[in-house]
């Protein structure tokens, strides 16, 4: 077991898996591979969203705007999306069957009503820290292999920004579900190759 390395479990929440607010096609499957190799890892770390219902991000708070259409914020392109993960609802919650009890963190990210936040390092406006870089560098992590929902957006985001921050990140494909809206998924799996993210299947972690 390796302790200078983490694992990273994005957004495991209902609002993901089928029938909830931002469903990603067959998001529940990547809970089974989750609870496989989360015993492998002695570090563990969680994020959920956790937006208010007032979200910039939501279309159903832009009046006459549809989920998926695309506004400009202070901050940038935002995408507008379902109404998902709002605080304290059952979309919000960890998936039930999610298995790591060892989990020492949990980053809740969206939070401000003002912002998106996919990255679990950094906030949709790129200044905004959620200060996971700092905890894992004070623990002494080296290395974070990164799961969950989705690939191509908060899985990306995150990878990306944490090798930014200074981390070897590998992505393990075969634990995350992507949206993949208009070549999403390509593009995402370019840009984590170009950043340096390196990308692995559960089975060669054993």
């Amino acid at each position: 077991m390796n302790i200078a390395a983490a694992l990273l479990v994005v957004d495991a929440q209902y609002g993901f898996m089928p029938g909830g607010g931002l469903a990603v096609a067959d998001g529940d499957s990547i809970v089974p591979v989750i609870n496989q190799m989360a015993p492998l890892f002695a570090n563990v770390v969680l994020t959920q969203d956790w937006h208010p219902a007032n979200h910039v991000s939501f279309a159903a708070n832009h009046p006459g705007r549809q989920p998926f259409e695309t506004i400009a914020l202070p901050y940038g392109e935002q995408v507008l999306w379902p109404t998902h993960c709002v605080q304290g609802t059952r979309d919000a919650a960890l998936h039930d069957d999610l298995r790591v009890p060892q989990a020492q963190l949990i980053i809740r990210k969206g939070f401000h009503s003002e912002v998106d936040s996919y990255s679990a390092f950094v906030e949709a406006d790129r200044k905004t820290s959620t200060g996971l870089a700092a905890y894992l560098h004070a623990r002494g992590i080296t290395s974070l292999y990164l799961c969950g929902l989705a690939t191509d957006y908060c899985v990306s985001w995150s990878a990306q920004d944490a090798r930014a921050a200074g981390f070897e990140a590998i992505v393990i494909e075969d634990a995350c579900r992507a949206i993949d809206m208009n070549g999403s998924l390509e593009k995402a799996w370019a840009s984590l190759a170009a950043a340096g993210v390196g990308r692995i299947h559960s089975s060669q972690l054993a």
